[in-house]
């Protein structure tokens, strides 16, 4: 459920996607002024259990300790529940059915970064980059790879890139003490959703940045999806070939709210 605003484009795109590629499901918006997170189970089409709180429908609102609050409701709580969850509901309207004057571009320059995929030199490093996995001194797996994230970048975009946390979240058996950073939810074009990490540090101005992208906790993921649509075999290494061949040397990244970024990889 999204609220009754202009909706950003690539926002919008990206639930499309995830609405014809995902059984079960149905995104709708608002004509309402929406800000509630509800969650609710049925059966026989009656709430059998529900949470309440500000926990936004994301990766990070769901995971992240300490972060947002969900609170269970009670049983008395069902009937009033039922109803503003209806009344919600019959004022709004199917993200299929939404026509572009709904949809306004609302992005500045510092909400979306063109990231590339090449080294310095203008090539796909062999064993840094897409080809993170591809150096057995790296204790990597053939298919690791990470996406560089430049100072001028961070520079123009400080906004989707973030300064490093200091203070480590608490350990959630994944690492988080070492790392510092939450999680990000990553939204493909396609409708590929993964979990990922800004992660590695670089000091600008005297503030530390992360210096690279990661898919989480599996770091393979990402070397494996971009080498999947590139048609590059799984564990062999990506050339610069293969990306023009495909016919994009980058990645369009967006920051769609907090904590959740769209990549755009189209042709």
């Amino acid at each position: 459920m999204y609220g009754s605003e202009g909706i950003k484009p690539s926002l919008h795109g990206s639930l499309l996607n995830i609405q014809n590629t995902v059984q079960n499901l149905n995104i709708f918006y608002s004509n309402l002024p929406v800000h509630s997170k509800c969650y609710v189970w049925r059966r026989n089409g009656e709430i059998i259990h529900a949470l309440i709180g500000s926990a936004n429908f994301s990766v990070n609102g769901l995971t992240t300790p300490f972060r947002e609050v969900l609170a269970e409701t009670t049983f008395d709580t069902f009937a009033p529940l039922n109803e503003y969850i209806r009344h919600i509901l019959n004022n709004s309207i199917s993200c299929l059915e939404v026509g572009m004057a709904r949809v306004v571009e609302t992005a500045t320059e510092s909400e979306s970064c063109l990231v590339t995929l090449l080294s310095r030199d203008g090539e796909v490093q062999n064993a840094a980059g897409l080809n993170w996995g591809q150096n057995p001194n790296n204790h990597t797996t053939p298919n690791d790879a990470y996406i560089a994230i430049r100072t001028f970048h961070i520079r123009a975009n400080s906004n989707i890139f973030p300064p490093k946390q200091l203070n480590p979240m608490e350990l959630d058996g994944r690492g988080r003490m070492q790392r510092h950073n939450d999680s990000i939810e990553i939204i493909w074009d396609d409708g590929v959703t993964m979990e990922g990490l800004l992660e590695g540090s670089q000091p600008i101005d005297d503030i530390i940045y992360p210096k690279q992208i990661s898919s989480f906790p599996v770091k393979a993921e990402l070397g494996e999806y971009i080498r999947q649509r590139l048609g590059v075999p799984s564990g062999q290494p990506v050339r610069k070939h293969h990306l023009q061949a495909y016919g994009r040397l980058d990645i369009e990244i967006s920051l769609l709210s907090d904590g959740v970024y769209k990549f755009d990889f189209s042709v």
